[in-house]
């Protein structure tokens, strides 16, 4: 399959979300970098709107829908982040929206999406294909169905996270980025080879959903149960058709992080950083703090989200 995303479509991407996503912090810390060995720089997407990266790319394809497909509304399946994205764009963008949300959703991320105004219906994620759900209330409302990865106007619009990482940051040795589906990587790669071709791009993704991992090791797309991990947002089942594309041609590795370790890197970022980072946001952290990012002097690290309900932060900081 030909790369279905370039540099000039993560550029394109940015000028239409200028003044309507944030432009986050890039924060560092001596703490972190005497740890690492290595200059760190944290792209602080869980300041996001709704908390996470992925207001970018549902806002940037929800713009790009015709007026009259707006008139109509759109559908999502997402088990939080990419559901609040959304909900929020097509509040603002005068549309209306449905989300399929897993019913063992973080109770915050579904209560957020409701408050959006959006209308949510529930699966159970480990007997039922959201998929086919979507598809099928996409037909049957006539709706555009707005995927959580696997679509270009989406991966163009995550790729806005590494173009103002980099323009902040300049030339750097390595950048790691969470992976799920794979299209907050496929964006950021794209824009980091675009801007800085030596860059090393790196993926990280939990021990127990390396479907990205074992799909890049044989060449093609491995699919699997839904994997049980901490980082819930990072759990697919297969690597997205056209993420793949674009990751197989320009990632450079993918490691594995144990949620031990996730753990201990929210903990990090919570007393070092004052941060509060969801699990699925604080893995490409925790590569770093585990040493799997080694001959790096300059390493770009993006901190996906932050939207974990108070008691299970709690809990997971004190365990």
């Amino acid at each position: 399959m030909a790369v279905p995303l370039t540099f000039d479509d993560v550029r394109a991407a940015a000028a239409r979300l200028d003044g309507v996503a944030h432009r986050t912090p890039v924060l560092t810390s001596r703490s972190l970098d005497e740890r690492a060995g290595a200059r760190v720089f944290l792209k602080c997407e869980n300041l996001q709107r709704v908390g996470a990266f992925k207001f970018r790319g549902a806002h940037h394809a929800l713009s790009r829908l015709d007026p009259d497909q707006r008139r109509r509304g759109v559908v999502a399946y997402s088990s939080g982040n990419h559901a609040q994205a959304v909900a929020l764009a097509a509040r603002l963008l005068g549309t209306a929206a449905v989300i399929v949300m897993p019913s063992d959703a973080p109770p915050a991320k579904r209560a957020a999406t409701e408050g959006y105004g959006a209308e949510v219906i529930t699966y159970d994620r480990y007997a039922e294909d959201r998929t086919a759900i979507g598809r099928a209330l996409a037909a049957e409302r006539g709706l555009a169905l707005i995927p959580p990865y696997d679509h270009p106007d989406v991966m163009a619009g995550q790729g806005t996270t590494a173009l103002e990482l980099l323009a902040d940051t300049g030339p750097l040795d390595a950048l790691v980025v969470p992976v799920g589906g794979g299209g907050l990587m496929a964006g950021c790669a794209t824009a980091a080879r675009g801007l800085h071709p030596t860059t090393r791009v790196i993926g990280a993704e939990p021990t127990t959903a390396d479907d990205t991992a074992r799909s890049l090791a044989a060449g093609h797309r491995i699919s699997g149960p839904v994997p049980r991990t901490l980082a819930d947002g990072l759990a697919a089942e297969a690597p997205g058709e056209l993420t793949f594309a674009v990751n197989r041609a320009l990632v450079d590795r993918v490691v594995l992080v144990d949620d031990e370790r996730i753990t201990a890197a929210m903990r990090f970022a919570f007393e070092r950083l004052k941060l509060v980072v969801e699990p699925s946001g604080a893995i490409g952290l925790a590569a770093v703090l585990d040493g799997q990012v080694g001959g790096a002097a300059r390493i770009g690290v993006v901190l996906s989200g932050g939207n974990v309900d108070p008691e299970r932060f709690a809990g997971l900081l004190a365990g």
